[in-house]
């Protein structure tokens, strides 16, 4: 449970939400420091990549999610949502996707985040010894993401794309 919901949307642009990445960026990062304070369970499964929705409604899902060493989400957008994600601890590597140049590769430590224009192509992983942990947030919510790989020419393809449910991120 949020100890705070999002505020009321308000509509500001073209795009498919009344949230910018500017209202996701400051969500996401509340939501972290609820994180910090014990406010919810994190579970740290050296397995597989652990994801909770903390949140949802008609404009925007809240998502916590752990990382074990070397979990990663493989080369993807978020269909038609905005997004922004906080690390709450440790660090991630983001590689995404930029037009004219290819992947580019930006570490994330714990406390600064990202935000997702519409179109925007990452992978995010682990590559550190400590668990990570991480807050995203998506407006509209997460209906489907597209996954791609980069084929020898240096050129993005996408492979194929997955509906998601309440129970995926």
């Amino acid at each position: 449970m949020l100890l705070h919901a999002p505020r009321a949307a308000r509509v500001r642009s073209a795009a498919p939400t009344p949230l910018g990445l500017a209202d996701l960026s400051t969500l996401t990062s509340s939501i972290a420091a609820q994180v910090r304070t014990g406010a919810h369970d994190v579970v740290l499964d050296p397995d597989r990549r652990w994801y909770r929705r903390l949140y949802a409604d008609p404009f925007v899902d809240v998502w916590l999610i752990s990382w074990a060493t070397e979990q990663a989400t493989e080369l993807h957008d978020h269909a038609g949502s905005l997004g922004a994600l906080t690390v709450v601890s440790g660090e991630l590597q983001e590689q995404r996707w930029v037009a004219e140049q290819g992947l580019r590769t930006r570490r994330l430590r714990a406390g600064k985040g990202a935000t997702f224009a519409l179109g925007h192509v990452h992978d995010v992983v682990n590559t550190e010894p400590a668990h990570a942990v991480s807050v995203h947030a998506y407006s509209p919510p997460l209906t489907a993401m597209s996954y791609y790989a980069v084929d020898p020419t240096g050129d993005l393809r996408r492979t194929r794309t997955v509906l998601t449910t309440g129970g995926e991120a």
